[in-house]
């Protein structure tokens, strides 16, 4: 199986890389996103990304904040995964940038206060050095070379860092939210839920992809710890994923019941447009029913509970995609979409090919960094 996986993985990272070469060298000629959809694929595998560091993140601070003992296994583990997403994060919406050698102009000529885009580029900026900073702590505690008062300050240290990174990670991907949220012109993103909204399903996702990680990749599967953390685990999942699912029920419901028709013609298009299949089928039926069915029922099974989390982790990008893209392709003033004929002006969209062989390449670097990591640091491993 391991043959397999390599093999399909070195298949991915070339195609992916071939569609990395399409989108540096002739731009955004083949992309299917243009001026009336102005964000696509790249867009949402960005908040996916985020997610799953921020959720990650949030798990480590029950070891180095709260000091849970039974998670402790998991501390390096939850920082390097928080880590590896956010590069992957930052690669995706880094692609979507018409003028990606110009990134660095949020930092010289940051148009602050008043832009969200810029607040959300510096609180990355301060996550990434706090998590990078904190995950290197960890490691030098953990290597046995510190001993008495030296340890001792360090672990405080360390503990001042995951305390600050808990309000920061908030910050940053309530951040996220807040940048659709402030978008008066699009009603479906343009609600005081929709940071909040974006903060649990970081929660679920990050959650959701360290369980999966540790059900399948953890080395000692017959430890009683195994299973216990296992179960805890998904316990966790289960009851961010209920409470993700309730937050959702309130925007729609109260959304589709009272609001006017021009408010509802991008949740219209979410559950019975184009795109219905990403909800019904994909994020409902296999990310939400699915999953849930399996941790009442097999709880206990840790393979089943990693078979659940694995199925809302994968599902999880159809949920930012109907974040993103059904607010996009409804016409904000009626008549618009036949005013004007040229492929940049469409009120439709669906990903192109590059589109998903740069997402392949972004998902293939991914897995390639943690299994580097993986493999010298022994983040699998319980007995490192």
């Amino acid at each position: 199986m391991k043959k397999v996986f390599y093999v399909l993985w070195a298949v991915a990272f070339l195609f992916g890389a071939f569609g990395v070469y399409q989108k540096l060298a002739y731009g955004d000629l083949f992309v299917n996103f243009g001026s009336r959809v102005v964000w696509g694929l790249w867009v949402a595998m960005y908040i996916y990304f985020i997610g799953l560091s921020a959720g990650a993140f949030l798990l480590s601070s029950l070891v180095y904040v709260f000091k849970m003992k039974i998670f402790e296994k998991l501390g390096k583990l939850a920082l390097i995964t928080a880590l590896i997403t956010l590069i992957c994060a930052l690669l995706s919406i880094w692609f979507d940038l018409g003028h990606q050698w110009r990134f660095f102009e949020v930092f010289t000529t940051p148009n602050l206060p008043s832009s969200m885009m810029a607040w959300m580029i510096w609180l990355y900026t301060a996550y990434f050095l706090l998590l990078l900073g904190e995950t290197l702590l960890a490691f030098r505690i953990d290597s046995g070379k510190l001993t008495g008062a030296k340890l001792v300050r360090k672990q405080r240290t360390l503990q001042i860092l995951a305390s600050v990174g808990i309000p920061l990670a908030i910050a940053f991907h309530g951040g996220v939210g807040a940048l659709f949220g402030v978008v008066a012109s699009n009603p479906i993103w343009h609600s005081a839920l929709t940071p909040i909204y974006f903060l649990v399903g970081a929660i679920l996702s990050g959650c959701a992809l360290l369980t999966m990680i540790f059900v399948f990749l953890w080395k000692d599967k017959t430890s009683e710890d195994y299973r216990q953390i296992s179960f805890l685990l998904g316990r966790i999942v289960l009851v961010t994923l209920l409470f993700d699912l309730l937050l959702e029920w309130s925007e729609l419901s109260i959304s589709m019941w009272l609001g006017s028709s021009t408010h509802t013609l991008g949740f219209k298009e979410m559950l019975y447009g184009h795109y219905w299949y990403v909800f019904w089928i994909i994020h409902i039926l296999l990310g939400v029913i699915v999953p849930v069915v399996i941790f009442l029922v097999k709880s206990r099974k840790p393979y089943w509970v990693g078979l659940a989390s694995l199925l809302v982790v994968f599902t999880f990008l159809g949920v930012r995609l109907n974040i993103v893209i059904p607010g996009l392709v409804t016409p904000k003033i009626a008549g618009m979409a036949s005013a004007f004929f040229s492929k940049r002006l469409l009120y439709s969209y669906t990903p192109s090919s590059q589109e998903w062989l740069v997402g392949l390449f972004i998902v293939a670097l991914g897995i390639a960094l943690f299994y580097i990591g993986d493999k010298y640091l022994k983040l699998t491993n319980p007995h490192n």
